[in-house]
């Protein structure tokens, strides 16, 4: 599949907004072209770390779009090196598994120990990629990517960057197997996140099959 230079700057500075957006980055759509398109620090914006939070997506999206042209494997040490690009200057253990027990907020559901975290992302990574390559339908597609999604934050592998990690692998892994981006938007946080904590599969496959209509709309746009 080939994506219009201006359709992809376009993808990137949507994923960068919302995906930093999701996690109380208050930087604003405005502010996001300038980082990602202008090179720019905003002058009125005072935090380093949020403008990190945007500025790395634009390295971590070139390497998405060297594996899209390459199509490795899913791998432990894909999934490593794209959170070491989100998490560039902002972790110390960056591209690194946790080595201690996290949390979610809010969540009542226990996350992965750091033992079981190495073994669980290789199941995952092996489960996901077979279940991709096995499925028949755009429906079913979109239902592995969403019952994927959920399990990994349920495993939390890394300390910090895990749900813009997750945001990334998904839109990859759309952007290989279903020809479009997937951008989950900031203002169905709230959603996204029930979603999540009640591994609503269904609910989140019909979320991302609203933003794969409007990705294809936006795209012919283009």
């Amino acid at each position: 599949m080939t994506y219009k230079p201006d359709y992809l700057d376009d993808i990137l500075v949507r994923m960068a907004y919302h995906s930093s957006g999701i996690e109380g980055n208050t930087i604003s759509l405005p502010e996001t072209v300038s980082i990602i398109i202008e090179n720019s620090l905003p002058g009125n914006h005072k935090s380093i770390r949020e403008f990190y939070e945007i500025e790395n997506h634009k390295q971590a999206f070139n390497f998405l779009l060297d594996q899209l042209d390459v199509l490795p494997p899913l791998t432990v040490g894909l999934i490593q090196d794209f959170h070491a690009l989100l998490t560039d200057r902002l972790q110390h253990d960056r591209g690194r598994f946790k080595t201690a027990q996290n949390a979610i907020i809010g969540a009542e559901f226990k996350t992965a120990t750091p033992a079981e975290t190495p073994y669980l992302m290789t199941q995952w990574a092996d489960n996901t990629s077979y279940r991709l390559e096995s499925a028949k339908s755009i429906p079913e597609l979109l239902n592995v990517l969403a019952d994927t999604h959920i399990q990994l934050e349920r495993i939390h592998p890394f300390s910090d960057g895990n749900g813009r990690t997750g945001r990334l692998i998904l839109m990859y892994l759309a952007m290989r197997y279903l020809k479009a981006p997937i951008i989950i938007s900031k203002d169905d946080r709230a959603k996204y996140m029930e979603l999540l904590a009640n591994q609503d599969t269904a609910g989140l496959a019909d979320l991302l099959k609203q933003s794969l209509d409007y990705e294809k709309e936006r795209m012919n746009q283009f």
